[in-house]
């Protein structure tokens, strides 16, 4: 789809970049930042926005998250989440492979990406995936246009659990791309499991999720993927670290940009714990559990100390009908991307976090984790991938403002005391006080890979 794109003038914003906080300008042209300065003024037409008194940062880039197309479209697609999305000032995701079918094939990878190009408001890029047996096809991913290879090294939606050592073994030591993985020890889950059913058959409360999917099983899964990294030189990526115990595995001298294995944090992990369950029951259920409240201290803390690299959601919708099954029967994963910014803004309020440091965990450091071009920075020359957000206004999460094909929020109820005005994705405003600009699409993202 050919894009006219607008040039667009934003003024006085205090702009979050690169660890300052400053007053300026920012102006779009052809899709790009083509001037960042104290003050700026032109002598053509232009669409200008006064952003006095609000923040202008980087758009979110969020690492990992289920839109569920194809195959399971009833729960949400590509346009309806990432609109979700650039509703909350998310204007690039990176989406799983657990989708219907799996994405085990290169034609079936670039399948999704030809759906992405004709629908999704945001940038995209899609995860290859990995199985037991689908080796060949693993080794034909391009570097420099598919963000990564995801490896379930434990069961979650989807079966596409890799359990075999020697498929393990072939794929980190021939792979010469980004791992991402979902930790989770899969024998250690099954034996928790079996003695939850035998003491309450099918009337297990959701309050036991991270017991049975406990911080045992995480350790065991992230330390195998962590020993397999050191002993080939992979570049491992694991993903929603969820417990204190894993921190260990990672290491905080070196800068990001020389790490041969880095870490994420999700939004849920941080913001919810075991409490939680009394109320939220199967809407918290997601894989690794929601735990003790302790690990979401330990975790917001290992951010700060850079142990852990960036922040995602995991996003991962399904119907309100299908969360109402029992333990057993309902799904785990919860709706996010809509709310992210406002989560790690409302920890900016509690003086838990600094601006700089959101931005650089979203955004900067995301796109020097998986070396995406031009994006992630606010600098002159890339992409306008851009979020004013209004820190004096607040945004109540309800059933009326949610975007999401699926209908529902964790969230509701919640007040943010932050609101998204606006977002711009490769230099198109596609979102502005609440109205949508349907008529752009975002962009392949594309890598800069030393291979």
């Amino acid at each position: 789809m050919e894009q006219y794109h607008k040039t667009i003038l934003i003024k006085n914003a205090q702009i979050v970049n690169e660890g300052k906080i400053f007053s300026g300008d920012l102006l779009v042209k052809n899709g790009r930042i083509e001037k960042i300065s104290p003050s700026i003024s032109v002598d053509y037409t232009v669409i200008e926005i006064n952003a006095e008194g609000k923040y202008l940062l980087p758009g979110a880039i969020d690492d990992q998250v289920h839109f569920r197309e194809p195959g399971l479209t009833h729960k949400a697609t590509i346009f309806s989440e990432a609109r979700a999305a650039v509703a909350g000032g998310v204007t690039t995701f990176m989406e799983m492979p657990n989708t219907v079918p799996n994405t085990l094939t290169q034609e079936l990878l670039e399948d999704k990406y030809e759906i992405a190009r004709k629908t999704s408001l945001a940038n995209y890029s899609f995860f290859m995936g990995g199985s037991n047996d689908n080796l060949s096809e693993i080794l034909k991913t391009n570097p420099q246009n598919v963000c990564g290879i995801k490896l379930f090294m434990g069961s979650s939606t989807g079966n596409m659990l890799v359990d075999n050592p020697k498929t393990l073994e072939a794929v980190f030591s021939q792979s010469p791309m980004l791992i991402a993985t979902h930790c989770e020890d899969e024998n250690t889950i099954k034996a928790n499991a079996e003695i939850y059913r035998q003491k309450y058959a099918d009337a297990v409360p959701f309050s036991a999720h991270p017991e049975i999917r406990n911080e045992e099983a995480c350790l065991l899964s992230s330390s195998l993927a962590v020993s397999l990294a050191k002993k080939y030189n992979t570049r491992l990526h694991v993903l929603h670290i969820s417990t204190q115990e894993e921190l260990a595995l990672f290491d905080h001298t070196k800068p990001l940009s020389e790490k041969r294995i880095t870490a994420e944090a999700c939004v849920h992990h941080l913001w919810f714990d075991k409490a939680d369950y009394q109320t939220l029951g199967s809407q918290i259920k997601c894989n690794p559990a929601i735990k003790e409240a302790h690990h979401k201290k330990a975790i917001l803390e290992a951010l700060l100390a850079d142990k852990i690299d960036v922040i995602a959601t995991d996003h991962a919708p399904h119907t309100w009908e299908e969360k109402q099954g029992n333990y057993w029967k309902a799904p785990s994963g919860l709706p996010l991307v809509q709310h992210s910014f406002n989560i790690m803004l409302e920890f900016y309020k509690q003086r838990k976090i600094s601006l700089e440091k959101i931005v650089e965990k979203m955004s900067h450091s995301v796109a020097t984790c998986f070396q995406i071009q031009e994006r992630g920075y606010l600098r002159e020359g890339y992409w306008a991938d851009l979020v004013i957000v209004d820190l004096d206004k607040t945004t109540r999460v309800s059933k009326e403002n949610l975007h999401y094909q699926c209908g529902w929020s964790p969230l509701e109820g919640q007040t943010f005391h932050s609101r998204i005005l606006h977002t711009l994705v490769s230099g198109n405003l596609v979102y502005s006080d609440g109205v949508f600009d349907e008529t752009s699409r975002g962009k392949r993202i594309l890598f800069e890979r030393d291979l």
